[in-house]
């Protein structure tokens, strides 16, 4: 059922118009974000207040709770937007210590063996190889700072959601 108390017209705004020029609309369809409760605006009073004489507690109540699951719904969507964003940068994190893990990998099959055989030719085959072995590790360890430093840049708590989640308490007291 269908209510004309689904939101509130801006304050100042003749009664049944809007700054948009449509009847009664709180946001036009056409730029509306997300789903709405409802389409209709509220009358308001001379005093800005939502005019809801006439109006039985049965309705206002149905419209409290279809604003309420719809804040709930609109509140879940961002709480999934911003999750989403979070773990794309963990994801990129994750990629680039792969990358590195096996470039790293392959850099040290190939390039050990030329080192070692290069060094070879001055010293023990056995030096060689520890100096080879050691000179790749500082390299690994830098790689793995540098992944660990962007992994710790991912915040994993959706602040925007519970900034306006700590909103809704206020919003529903009287003013």
């Amino acid at each position: 059922m269908s209510s004309p108390y689904s939101g509130a017209t801006p304050v100042g705004s003749p009664q049944g118009q809007d700054p948009y020029g449509q009847s009664n609309y709180t946001v036009p369809p056409e730029e509306s974000y997300g789903a709405h409760s409802g389409t209709v605006g509220t009358p308001t009073t001379a005093e800005g207040r939502p005019d809801i004489e006439g109006t039985s507690v049965g309705q206002l109540f149905g419209e409290l709770a279809k604003d309420l699951s719809t804040l709930m719904r609109q509140e879940v969507a961002l709480a999934k937007a911003e999750l989403q964003a979070e773990a794309k940068k963990a994801g990129t994190g994750a990629g680039m210590m792969v990358a590195a893990g096996l470039a790293g990998f392959l850099t040290l099959l190939f390039l050990s063996n030329a080192l070692w055989w290069a060094l070879e030719n001055v010293m023990d085959a056995g030096l060689a190889a520890l100096i080879v072995a050691v000179l790749w590790g500082v390299i690994g360890a830098v790689l793995f700072s540098m992944g660990r430093k962007k992994l710790k840049q991912v915040n994993p708590k959706p602040e925007r959601t519970v900034d306006t989640l700590s909103d809704v308490p206020g919003a529903l007291k009287p003013n």
